[in-house]
Formats: C-alpha cells, structure tokens, sequence
C-alpha cells in the first residue's frame, strides 16, 4: 500500500506553462489511494481548465472566495480547507506566487489557503533559468524552507523559452516520488517490527468439532493496518477468521490452535520492538483429541479439559527491551482484573474493554476501551475499531518517547 493511500491532498495550482503537468500529477495522486482537492489561481485557468482538473479529481475546483449556486452567492471557506488537508503541494508555484508566501501576502484564493494551513506544505517551483537564478527567487526559497515549507528541487532541461538549464517543475512522477519519500522517513514507527496476535484459536475435540470464541480478528487486523501505516513492518500472526491484509507491510502468518499461535509468536518474537497481544486465545483444550469424528449418543457428554499455554505470559518473562501489550476483555471487576494481569504478565499496557459495554467486543465493528499503564487509566469513547487502533498506537509511540 502507497504511503498516500487515503491522504488528503490539497493542490495549488498558479499561472504558468508547466501547470499542463498537473493533470498526471493528479492522475497519479488519485491512483496512489489519495483524496485531492484543487486551488486555481484565477490566471492559472489559461493554461489548464478547471474542468480538466475537477474530472480527474472528483471534486470541484476552486479559484475565487464566492462561487454562484442558484442565483445565490456562496463562500468558499479556505481555513476549512487547511484544515481539511494531511499536507498542501503548491505545483507549478511560479516566482510570482512564491514572493507573495515569502511576504505574507493574500491576494487570492490560493494565497489565503496557504496562510490558513496547518499541515505540511510542499511547493514546485517553475519558471526560466534566469527567474530561477536570480537572488530574490533564492531569497523566496530560503525564507520559504526557514518557515518549514518543503521545496521540491526543479529539474533541468529545456525550458519554454528554449534555454537549458534549471527551472523545469519536477516531472509528475518524481513529485510523488519525492513527497511518498519524505512522508515514510517522517513516520513515527518507521524501523520498528511490531508482532500482533489477532482472531480466536480453535482446539480440536475431534477432527470435526472443535472449542473456539466469538473472536472475528477485527481489532488485531486493524490494528496491523494501522501500524503498516504508521511507517512499521508488521507480523501479523491471526488465528481462523475470513479477514486479510491491504497492505504490503503486513506479513501474514496463519494459526489455528493456542499451540501454534504460540509458537509462531515466539518464533518472531527476538526481531519484534512491540508485541501487540490482541488475539483471544483458548483458555482450554482437551486433553485427549479424538482420531474419528465423535458420535452422538444420548447420554451426557464429558471433555476432559486442560490449560492451554499462556502466550502473554510467555512473552513477559522472555521480554528484554520489548513493548508488551495485552488485552483485558471482562465482564465483571473491570478495571481490578485488567490492573492485576498488567502487573502479573509484565505488560507496559493493558487494552481493556467489557462486554457490558454496547457496541463494544466481539464481531463488532467498533469498541470502548480504557488503557491501563502503570502510571494511570485513559478512556476512550465509543469509536471505528480503525479509530481505536490509533488510539492504542499513540499510546505505544508514547512509550518510546518516554
């Protein structure tokens, strides 16, 4: 999966020649999995219509403070659109565009947009060598770079003047190129290997019938996702369930028993800087499995059981400079049973969550959960279990700031 899959893209587009290369660059932003939205300067419409641009982003584009809707006049609100964006690209930005952002200027639509964002700013510059050399466009780049917006180097070759040399607008590609780059090496878990557990176990009975829970893997497999996202190579061990990965990130191991969930984890564990135990393990399986499929007989049926091994606790006494994780699914004394496996299997947080409350547990797409450290509890709300991963991957990209 592309870095800038689901990211909110927002593209500035000003008056020049190079603004025809803008259509692939959205192109290739919409094939990557991103959101775009585009700001045109009004003289920026000469060289590339906005029809062409709204087509291929799905979304209109916008080049004025007030559009006309119905005999009505209507404000375009450029605040709510900074606030909307993961980060803004400024391609072409012209020497003209660019002075005014080095000056705090807001003369147009685009302008005001860019003095309201609040995310990461990348800017293209393009225009003729002599443009490109002289002092005040380096003056324009500087104080531009020292405000902390990202410049994407142009390229050289031939320009529309017929000179050679700098000054050409970085080729489509290689603006994605450079902006997937510069995000993955700011990804807060970027370099760490994190091991989750995810889904139920099944312990046989006989080779047709087996003991398992209600656990669909929902919470493990989002959390995976989410972490994959965040920059993390990703093992994912899953016990029985109909789910799989998006994401390349995500190495996908399958289990079906306590046994080989636990050996698989134990197998990655010495590569892993974070253990996130969220699968829902068997407590129990039987002592004896049968070779043929049991037969039903009218009298009562006795299974001996026996413990299965203990995962989390395995890894609590094995761990070194690993985060452990675990989860804490309760139906009663909540918070007391999740503070005592926190302390009795060496965890550095507990997720806990009851099945008390609605919409939360298994099969659900969503979940409520508190987590316990040792310093405290947070609770959450209510939320997408997608959400809730993020929440719990905050908290472990806290424990290596600590």
């Amino acid at each position: 999966m592309s870095v800038l899959e689901g990211k909110k893209v927002l593209l500035g587009v000003t008056a020049g020649i190079a603004a025809y290369k803008t259509a692939p660059l959205v192109r290739l932003f919409i094939k990557a999995g991103a959101r775009v939205k585009v700001i045109m300067t009004p003289a920026a419409k000469d060289f590339v219509t906005p029809l062409t641009l709204s087509t291929l982003s799905k979304n209109e584009v916008i080049s004025s403070f007030t559009r006309e809707e119905e005999a009505e006049t209507t404000w375009n609100n450029h605040v709510e659109l900074g606030l909307w964006a993961d980060f803004m690209l400024i391609a072409p930005a012209t020497a003209n565009t660019l002075s005014k952002m080095a000056a705090g200027a807001s003369d147009n639509f685009l302008l005001a947009t860019y003095l309201s964002a609040k995310c990461p700013v990348y800017f293209a510059p393009a225009m003729d060598l002599d443009m490109y050399r002289h002092p005040a466009t380096a003056k324009s780049f500087e104080t531009l770079q020292s405000y902390g917006n990202i410049m994407i180097p142009a390229e050289a070759g031939e320009l529309a003047s017929g000179l050679e040399g700098e000054g050409r607008m970085a080729e489509p590609e290689n603006i994605i190129s450079f902006i997937s780059r510069d995000l993955a090496e700011k990804l807060p878990l970027r370099g760490k290997t994190i091991l989750i557990t995810a889904g139920p176990t099944y312990e046989a009975i006989d080779p047709v019938r087996f003991i398992g829970n209600h656990s669909s893997g929902k919470m493990g497999f989002a959390l995976a996702e989410e972490a994959a996202a965040l920059g993390a190579g990703v093992v994912l061990v899953s016990g029985p369930t109909h789910l799989d990965t998006k994401n390349a990130g995500v190495r996908l191991i399958r289990v079906t028993s306590a046994r080989e969930m636990y050996e698989a984890v134990h197998e990655h564990f010495e590569e892993a800087d974070v253990v996130i135990a969220a699968a829902a393990v068997a407590d129990y399986k039987p002592r004896v499995v049968a070779a043929q499929k049991m037969k039903k007989k009218d009298a009562v049926l006795n299974i001996e059981l026996e413990p299965t091994q203990d995962i989390l606790a395995s890894l609590g006494e094995a761990k070194k400079n690993q985060k452990l994780i675990g989860f804490a699914l309760e139906t009663n004394d909540e918070l007391k049973n999740a503070k005592a496996k926190l302390k009795r299997k060496n965890l550095d947080f507990i997720v806990l969550n009851s099945m008390n409350e609605a919409g939360a547990g298994f099969k659900k797409d969503t979940n409520k959960i508190s987590i316990v450290s040792p310093t405290g509890v947070k609770d959450f709300e209510l939320k997408p279990k997608s959400e809730v991963a993020k929440d719990i991957l905050n908290e472990v990209i806290l424990l290596f700031n600590e």
